[in-house]
This record gives C-alpha cells, sequence and structure tokens, in this order.
C-alpha cells in the first residue's frame, strides 16, 4: 500500500490516505498496514480500537486525553457518516501549544488523521448515524483520563454546532478550560 502522509498546520498531527481499489461492487483499502506505516515515519504500535456510534448531528465528543504513563496516540477514521475532527496541543513547552488543526473526515474519501500524544482530540459529528473508529497505542486507563473544555474560547475552534444545540456527555460540559488545565505533557 503507497500511503499519502500530508503535515497539517501543526506538523506532528498528520493526514493520511490510502489507495481505495473501486469496482461496481463499491471499494477496497487498506486501512493500516503496520510495515507502511513505519516506512511513513508513523512507527506507532497500536493496542486497541475503539468504535463510537452517534445517532445525531451535532454530537461532540471531547476534548479527551489520557495522561502518561497510559497517554495515548489516536488513528481517526469515520466508518460511516462525516465529522468535524479536531486535535489540540497541549503539550506545554510546544511552540505550538494551545493552537488546533481541524479537518473533515468522511467515510466516502476514507482519510485518516493520525493524533500524536501530547494532545486533546475531539470531534463534532456533521451527519445523523455517524460511526467513527480509532486505533490508540495504551489501552483504556480511566484513572488517567482528562480532557479539556471543548467550548473554551480561548481556543478558538470554530466548532459547526452551536454550544446550546451540542448533544454532549455531562462530564464533558465540565472539563477544565486549557488555561485551567494542569500540566501534564512538558
Amino acid at each position: 500500500m503507497k500511503l499519502a502522509v500530508t503535515a497539517l498546520a501543526i506538523p506532528d498531527v498528520k493526514l493520511i490516505s490510502a489507495p481505495r481499489f473501486s469496482d461496481a461492487r463499491g471499494h477496497f483499502a487498506e486501512t493500516y498496514a503496520r510495515a507502511d506505516f513505519v516506512a511513513a515515519g508513523l512507527a506507532t504500535d497500536f493496542v486497541q480500537d475503539n468504535q463510537a456510534a452517534s445517532r445525531t448531528a451535532g454530537t461532540v465528543r471531547g476534548l479527551h486525553f489520557q495522561t502518561p504513563p497510559h497517554a495515548q496516540a489516536k488513528l481517526v477514521r469515520v466508518l460511516r457518516g462525516r465529522i468535524f475532527d479536531v486535535a489540540l496541543d497541549i503539550r506545554r513547552g510546544s511552540p505550538s501549544f494551545g493552537r488546533h488543526v481541524a479537518v473533515t473526515l468522511d467515510s466516502e474519501a476514507g482519510q485518516q488523521l493520525f493524533v500524536p500524544v501530547g494532545f486533546a482530540h475531539g470531534y463534532c459529528t456533521l451527519e445523523p448515524d455517524t460511526e467513527v473508529l480509532y486505533k490508540v497505542d495504551s489501552s483504556y486507563a480511566p484513572t488517567h483520563e482528562r480532557g479539556v473544555l471543548w467550548s473554551d474560547p480561548a481556543l478558538g475552534i470554530a466548532w459547526p454546532v452551536d454550544v446550546a444545540a451540542a448533544s454532549i456527555a455531562d462530564r464533558d460540559k465540565t472539563l477544565p478550560t486549557l488555561a485551567a488545565l494542569q500540566d501534564t505533557f512538558a
């Protein structure tokens, strides 16, 4: 498989495209082959797959991350529907600390977003009945789960849903702002 890997405005975050082979029946694509990812400079050992289904457009999940030693890199793709996907740099020593990148991912194009350790991740569904799959390189550790308030105005994220209209988990409504976040990643 020949991957097309594009560094985004924060170069550690990558947009990944794999070739699709289409015919009258539909299409086929290899979405992950470790050797190809290593050759593209993404030598991450994924240990768990997570899948989330959202019934309505305007569902927001995030901005989530895990703290060390259970910090996670993620490889995100959409199985059905379309999302506005965000990676927020929370590495205090980084020149891009507090900045984010956002892309639209959908099941038709089949692109994936690589979100490295040190980033909070979240997305908003743009269509009903959207399903997202993401690989992580560290297992879920509830005691290390953290987040940043998705609607923190200091982040400058142009979410495609109004705060009042978003469908969001109660716990995500009370996450700290970036300014109030403890130093997790140096």
